[in-house]
């Protein structure tokens, strides 16, 4: 019985081809509907794709024809309105359109119906987060625990049976046959020409011709004899593990849970955590995340305490970024790990507080950092803990903050925050 192996690309999806092809020409549009998607569905709802609208316009391409040519009249059944040289008028507002939106003409009374198609789980998330990164981040080398490659060395003669490499090994068999047969056959070759002329040479030589074709015999007998492959054309691939350079990373998320924080604030933190959450976990394999909660105390907690807990209380900021600094220290060396932080406040503090977060941040996490962004979820005028910040700003490359008003700038504060450095 024959078994059958499809191993062509694609085999069971013969369009993916086309769609990425289709995705990549529209990509602009693409992305504008999915930012636009961000603010109309749940961050957190990305079990499914995407409806995705494109004009019918812009899917047209230009094409070439033959054209008719010539001057020609045609007589039209029907009209009894209009003579040769009659300007039509556009048709009234209201009046039979081409499908404009919701079943209604456009003003103009032409339109036509958009393109609607949906993109998948998995590429609702790439273009989401696309052009995004984790800024400054770097290649450090001195983790105590290596990362190993293997990679392709070259070829050894000795090794598993499951590392022979077939090719090699027949091109070393074809290169040794030919080493050791080259001499014979060439002789072999001068004996068959003195044979074909002794049988053709008068008078005949009887005995030279048996003596030839004993010599001929004894000659392919002795190249028949040289095995087809030896243990000596062996080859074997040869692997070999070599050190990368590793790339570690933790983001420490700091959310304010004090009272002053109503459940509208805290959603829209929760929100932004949860998109930022994703991004990390969807772009890099290997980044510890550390969630703390704060109000007068800071509490590391796990994830589902981090996003579902009722515990509250007052605001001292300062805690949070304390906590913060006692774990670097215990858990995370400055020369293993690339470092950021992502604090997320209505701004809400105690007065003589907030110039001890600026300090904290100066003397303690800045300079470990590789990246601090501070957001601010307040509609009102921005207290001293915001100033404080804002001291920070214009000294220190690795600290970023913005200011989040409504649902609506989650996604576009987020871009900024995280955009991926041009060259």
């Amino acid at each position: 019985m024959a078994q059958f192996i499809d191993r062509r690309l694609n085999g069971k999806n013969k369009s993916a081809v086309n769609r990425q092809r289709f995705l990549r020409r529209h990509k602009q549009k693409i992305k504008e509907s999915v930012t636009d998607a961000v603010n109309r569905r749940s961050i957190t709802n990305t079990e499914t794709g995407e409806d995705v609208s494109i004009p019918s316009k812009d899917l047209n391409e230009p094409i070439f024809h033959q054209g008719q040519g010539g001057v020609k009249e045609r007589v039209h059944p029907g009209n009894d309105q209009f003579i040769t040289g009659d300007k039509i008028e556009r048709p009234p507002k209201g009046g039979q359109g081409g499908g404009a939106g919701q079943g209604e003409a456009s003003p103009d009374g032409e339109g036509e119906d958009e393109f609607v198609f949906q993109i998948s789980k998995d590429e609702y998330l790439d273009i989401l987060f696309e052009d995004l990164a984790l800024p400054n981040l770097k290649k450090n080398q001195i983790n105590k625990i290596k990362e190993w490659k293997t990679h392709r060395a070259g070829y050894q003669t000795a090794g598993m049976p499951s590392n022979i490499a077939i090719v090699r090994s027949l091109q070393q068999s074809l290169a040794r046959r030919t080493a050791m047969t080259a001499g014979k056959r060439k002789m072999l070759d001068e004996l068959n020409k003195q044979l074909d002329e002794i049988k053709i040479s008068e008078p005949a030589q009887p005995m030279e011709e048996k003596r030839l074709k004993e010599e001929i015999a004894s000659l392919r007998k002795k190249i028949d004899s040289v095995p087809f492959i030896d243990t000596f054309d062996l080859r074997f691939k040869n692997y070999e593990k070599r050190p990368v350079p590793s790339s570690q990373a933790v983001m420490f998320c700091l959310m304010d849970v004090s009272g002053s924080m109503d459940q509208a604030t805290k959603d829209i933190a929760k929100r932004f955590y949860v998109l930022l959450y994703l991004f990390l976990t969807r772009t890099y394999e290997n980044v510890e995340v550390v969630f703390i909660r704060h109000h007068t105390q800071a509490k590391e907690v796990d994830e589902h305490e981090f996003f579902y807990s009722q515990e509250t209380g007052g605001t001292i900021v300062s805690s949070a970024l304390k906590l913060m600094k006692e774990i670097v220290e215990d858990r995370y060396p400055t020369g293993e790990w690339n470092i950021y932080a992502a604090q997320a406040s209505d701004g809400d503090n105690w007065a003589d507080d907030s110039p001890r977060c600026r300090d904290l941040l100066v003397n303690k996490l800045l300079p470990a950092c590789q990246y601090y962004s501070y957001i601010e979820i307040t509609r009102r005028t921005h207290q001293t803990l915001w100033h404080e910040y804002e001291k920070l700003e214009n000294d220190f490359d690795n600290f970023a903050m913005k200011n989040i008003r409504s649902v609506d700038d989650i996604f576009p504060v987020f871009r900024e925050l995280f955009q991926k450095e041009t060259a």
